[in-house]
């Protein structure tokens, strides 16, 4: 890594310029996978984007070494009516599932190419991407079979409020949540 990193938020109507970019990392960071599994595969991560980037204030923070991707996140807020919380195992009181389209901001995805884990690259683009949310929560699905990456993610403040399968071939998720503003 070197240390001309840079951070660049993107919205929605920027996203066909950097999809590729998106879709390039994302089929590096899941190259093992993408083979084993058709749930990662690179067209059903394209259509999670597509999804995913239909929902409000939908925007994402790309890391660049000089002109490299080397990590990105890419979040949106849950609207009134979202699934999200239906795909719980337990179910979870309504007052807390409740979305306005303000309450709750959705972390899709974040990841950070191999060459630059374990820098703090991750937490770095996580909390350049929340800095200027107006959202009370975020959430985030972490698979459970990766307990050092929920181990991070609850260093980062975040805390499990059950699991969640939110497609029928899809892994089973530790949801996690925490408050947006510290304070």
């Amino acid at each position: 890594m070197t240390d001309q990193i840079t951070l660049r938020r993107y919205g929605v109507d920027q996203l066909a310029a950097i999809r590729p970019t998106l879709v390039s990392l994302y089929a590096e960071v899941y190259a093992k996978e993408i083979t084993e599994d058709p749930f990662f595969s690179v067209d059903r991560f394209q259509g999670r984007l597509t999804g995913h980037s239909k929902r409000p204030a939908w925007e994402a923070v790309v890391a660049f070494d000089g002109g490299e991707a080397a990590g990105y996140a890419y979040a949106a807020a849950l609207p009134p009516g979202t699934g999200w919380w239906s795909h719980m195992l337990e179910p979870l009181p309504e007052a807390d599932t409740v979305e306005t389209g303000k309450r709750t901001l959705a972390l899709y995805e974040l990841m950070v190419g191999e060459h630059w884990r374990g820098t703090g690259l991750a937490h770095r683009i996580h909390e350049t991407l929340l800095t200027e949310r107006a959202e009370e929560r975020v959430t985030l699905l972490v698979e459970s079979t990766h307990p050092r990456v929920r181990a991070l993610y609850e260093s980062w403040g975040y805390r499990s409020v059950g699991d969640q399968q939110p497609f029928e071939d899809a892994p089973i998720y530790a949801t996690m949540l925490r408050p947006l503003k510290r304070g």
